[in-house]
């Protein structure tokens, strides 16, 4: 058995991972040259994303560095900020370490990532004490960011700047301090628990799509792998050193030709055609295009980027930056790309790819590119199916433009969530500067104003009880730990709006559900402008299911509500049983959640929520009427949508929904904007404006 070497890392080998061209492609690129901007990996869990990016640090190169530098200085060339390194005696000869992943977590603060400066110390003595963040020690490394879509959007907005520029900055009360912050970013995300922003999708260098579809021979070959590395690491690593060894150089040879690559005018030309053909705004497409063929073309060993480089290029910089509508996943048509090329090269021939392994430039479902992908196969065990009774599909109504949803938070606590539906308290260092107060412990965020005028009034006592001292006469201002004020901010946060749907046999009478499922589709659409989160309970025959767990996700709702089956009878009491269970658990989970529950049924219970069948109907009172009170008292804010049509109207929601305290409306009234009018009204907070859905 092979022994590890002294401080040696059991690392998946880069060059060992199975399949997965496009992901290795675009990192191996970045790798050579990190100024592509760094790449976004989306696909599902289980398709070796972490690993890549793991185990692509210990493929690269080692990095000469000093000794205990919290900076990562380049040896013989310190940076202002870092002391250790100005001061560095015979100790802080260079060494060399392999290149170092910074993980970020979804939970960090903006100080734990850019660093943090003590205000308080630069204010009483004048010194700049900081304390470097994730961003300093990621320097001549990677910035690894695992579900990068779940980061709150000002930390994204602040590591992209951060990333684009080269450089840190750090600035607080007009205090600044800055150091060299050159890394390769690396984001991967699941898109089941959500999207980026259009804005934020677009300042990703590169984009790239991985699935956990294999051949029979292949899916054997990862497990073969990955058995024989965890049986024996390090014997594994040793088998692959050389496969390792060869593409470390190849890596070093294409950063040495990169400086030599030319793109030619017509090239350029040709780059600039397809951005605009493929509508994309702005200008970082086209530099990222250039970028990554040049980077392409030095990776294949030549100096002059032609077509089948401008082809690869654009499948992974153009994939994240089409114009889509809300709910289309991000597709390439490549139909359209070949075409230009082939008009380009002006002459009737089919040219193989430059890679045959490449698997971007197979595409077996470009007749169907216009198309988005299909979803996968529902699952074939219903439990709340009515054997008895047929069950029905129904298509989804035409949405339309939804008024704006308020939602109020019933305190004013600090909370940590992003979003732009309810206005907050931050407890971060984002938002708009709207009060001071004396701080809990440390103050996270100096209220510098509020200091100052605390500390005013005092000066003139203090001077005379701290004597003549130099350090007395030195400072203009004599301030105590108790006279520090911090900042309270306001930012936006969404909210999560679980809707559970009757979908029972008396649904499809008339067509209800068509119209049901229209206005659901159409609060999907404003909760997908607005960054909220929402899940999705149907029930129907003898009890209640959630399709759709809480997520960011609205595209995922979307599919469930087009996918979900009308027919049978109507567990009522199981249904807000659930959704009260539901909205507990992310209580539990999150206690920043702000949820709006919406029921949308004609109140016809006629299972008890045991799961037996009732010969009578019995909504406005027993166990519906319970459930409907508890979710009262739980302080859980929600609307009831009568969805019955019936020539003879027993509104029997009605009594739900005042047990319930929530809104009532009928179906008949859901034209255009009642629907969300009435959430709306439900809520705390007037709202006046409206959002036009594109």
């Amino acid at each position: 058995m092979t022994q590890p070497a002294a401080g040696r890392e059991p690392r998946f080998p880069f060059t060992a991972i199975v399949g997965q061209t496009p992901m290795k492609r675009a990192l191996l690129l970045n790798a050579i040259n990190p100024r592509i901007g760094g790449v976004l990996v989306r696909g599902k869990k289980g398709t070796a994303k972490s690993t890549a990016v793991r185990s692509l640090a210990a493929l690269l190169p080692q990095v000469p560095v000093v000794p205990g530098c919290l900076y990562s200085c380049q040896p013989g060339a310190p940076q202002e900020v870092c002391q250790r390194c100005h001061h560095a005696g015979p100790a802080g000869s260079p060494s060399a370490r392999q290149v170092r992943i910074v993980d970020l977590p979804v939970g960090a603060t903006e100080d734990r990532l850019v660093g943090s400066l003590d205000i308080e110390q630069a204010i009483k003595s004048g010194e700049k004490n900081f304390e470097p963040g994730l961003i300093a020690a990621a320097h001549r490394g990677i910035l690894y960011i695992d579900e990068v879509n779940l980061l709150n959007d000002h930390l994204v907005d602040v590591l992209l700047d951060a990333a684009a520029m080269g450089r840190n900055y750090v600035e607080r009360e007009g205090i600044s301090i800055s150091h060299d912050a050159e890394f390769m970013l690396v984001g991967t995300m699941n898109p089941e628990e959500g999207d980026l922003r259009p804005q934020l999708l677009d300042r990703f260098g590169l984009a790239v799509e991985v699935d956990g579809v294999f051949e029979p021979a292949e899916r054997r070959e990862v497990v073969r792998r990955r058995m024989a590395f965890e049986s024996q690491p390090f014997a594994f690593m040793d088998a692959w050193a050389d496969a390792e060894q060869e593409e470390r150089k190849r890596l070093l040879d294409s950063q040495r030709r990169l400086a030599d690559v030319v793109v030619p005018d017509d090239i350029l030309e040709l780059i600039t055609d397809i951005c605009a053909e493929y509508q994309v705004d702005g200008l970082r497409g086209d530099i990222v295009m250039y970028k990554t063929a040049s980077t392409i073309a030095a990776y294949e060993g030549r100096t002059v980027v032609d077509v089948d480089d401008v082809r690869e290029a654009a499948l992974m910089a153009l994939l994240h930056r089409q114009r889509r509508q809300p709910f289309q996943q991000p597709h390439l048509v490549t139909e359209q790309l070949d075409q230009m090329l082939e008009e380009f090269q002006n002459q009737p021939r089919n040219r193989e790819p430059a890679d045959a392994d490449n698997s971007l430039n197979d595409d077996p479902g470009d007749a169907d590119s216009d198309r988005d992908p299909e979803p996968p196969e529902p699952e074939t065990d219903d439990p709340v199916a009515d054997a008895g009774l047929g069950d029905e599909w129904f298509e989804i109504g035409d949405p339309y433009a939804v008024q704006n949803l308020q939602v109020q938070p019933p305190d004013r606590r600090a909370r940590r969530a992003s979003g732009r539906r309810a206005t907050t308290v931050s407890g971060t260092s984002a938002g708009h500067y709207v009060a001071a107060r004396v701080p809990n412990g440390p103050a996270a965020d100096l209220a510098l104003d509020a200091t100052l005028r605390a500390a005013a009034p005092h000066q003139q006592t203090r001077r005379i009880n701290s004597g003549p001292g130099p350090d007395t006469q030195a400072a203009a201002l004599l301030i105590e730990p108790w006279d520090v004020r911090e900042k309270v901010r306001e930012t936006h946060t969404g909210s999560l709006i679980l809707f559970v749907v009757d979908a029972s046999g008396s649904m499809g009478a008339q067509r209800r559900m068509v119209a049901v499922k229209g206005a659901v589709m159409s609060l999907l659409l404003d909760a997908y402008q607005r960054r909220d989160r929402v899940g999705l309970i149907a029930f129907r025959g003898t009890g209640a299911e959630l399709l759709l767990p809480p997520t960011g996700s609205v595209e995922m709702a979307q599919w469930c509500l087009q996918e979900m089956p009308t027919g049978g009878r109507t567990p009522l009491a199981r249904a807000l049983y659930l959704a009260m269970e539901t909205l507990e658990t992310e209580r539990l989970k999150d206690r920043d959640v702000l949820p709006l529950l919406v029921l949308l049924s004609d109140g016809r219970a006629n299972v008890t929520l045991a799961g037996e069948q009732s010969m009578q109907i019995a909504s406005s009172d027993g166990e519906v009427q319970d459930l409907a009170r508890m979710i009262a008292e739980a302080k859980i804010p929600a609307v009831v949508v009568d969805t019955e049509q019936d020539f003879i109207k027993l509104q029997l929601s009605q009594p739900i929904a005042d047990a319930m305290s929530a809104r009532y409306i009928k179906l008949d009234d859901l034209a255009a904007e009642s629907l969300a009018d009435a959430v709306r009204r439900e809520l705390p907070g007037e709202v006046t404006a409206s959002a036009v859905l594109p």
